[in-house]
């Protein structure tokens, strides 16, 4: 099961994708509260998203994105086409979602 999450609408030539992605988003700051230990920084580090196979945006995060991010962005598409979402995270884990418009 995917991790990503994805509602897409038109408006014209223009796709309005809005997406949830499931990531902790550590910082590698934060302390464990039943061990006192830091937790380990695991956070998305690179974003793709694609329509038709052709990247439309590529987004470098961090660990100031909070917890379970919700990402909206606006692409060029109409109307049954293709976009898939990729990422992976500092730990090397990745997942990807394609939805049709």
């Amino acid at each position: 099961m995917s991790t990503i999450k994805m509602r897409i609408s038109t408006a014209g030539d223009v796709l309005d994708v809005k997406s949830l992605i499931q990531q902790a988003m550590e910082s590698g700051r934060v302390k464990d509260k039943a061990t006192g230990k830091l937790i380990p920084a695991d956070f998305i580090q690179t974003m793709t998203v694609s329509v038709n196979d052709k990247t439309a945006v590529e987004a470098n995060l961090s660990v100031a994105v909070s917890k379970n991010p919700y990402i909206n962005f606006k692409v060029p598409g109409k109307k049954g086409d293709k976009v898939t979402i990729a990422y992976t995270t500092n730990l090397g884990k990745s997942d990807t979602a394609t939805e049709t418009a």
